[in-house]
């Protein structure tokens, strides 16, 4: 079976719909992975990506963005390399309020059995209480 890599851009063509066109292409390419034509592979640095655009360029907020990548995480023929840690990190980023890419920091910290981070982030790794922030 083919695989192929997915980038950010498909993603946030779907799931903003702002270039309709693009949107169903991408829409097309998902049913065809879905029917086992092709196996489509990411990574959790395009999900931080899309998070990221999703944010700053389409200011959508955190409770909004999370269920949109939880249904990328659930696409049949995707895989989505570390999406396990991704969506620990999603918890994180949805009930503490913190970047995506601290809580995806915190996510990894707990499946390696890390306890403390060195980090002068007061803002968002302090309100992880599975973690110790700790300062040099």
């Amino acid at each position: 079976m083919n695989r192929c890599f997915v980038d950010t851009n498909l993603f946030i063509r779907y799931l903003t719909n702002d270039d309709p066109v693009l949107a169903d292409r991408v829409e097309l390419l998902l049913d065809d992975a879905a029917n086992g034509a092709l196996q489509l592979v990411t990574t959790e640095l395009v999900m931080a990506e899309t998070v990221w655009v999703l944010e700053s360029s389409y200011h959508l907020k955190n409770i909004q963005i999370a269920p949109l990548v939880r249904g990328i995480l659930a696409t049949p023929g995707l895989e989505v390399i570390n999406g396990d840690l991704v969506g620990k990190a999603l918890v994180v980023y949805e009930l503490q309020n913190i970047d995506f890419v601290d809580a995806y920091i915190a996510a990894l910290m707990e499946k390696q059995g890390i306890k403390d981070i060195y980090s002068y982030d007061r803002k968002h790794l302090s309100r992880v209480t599975t973690i110790n922030r700790r300062e040099p």
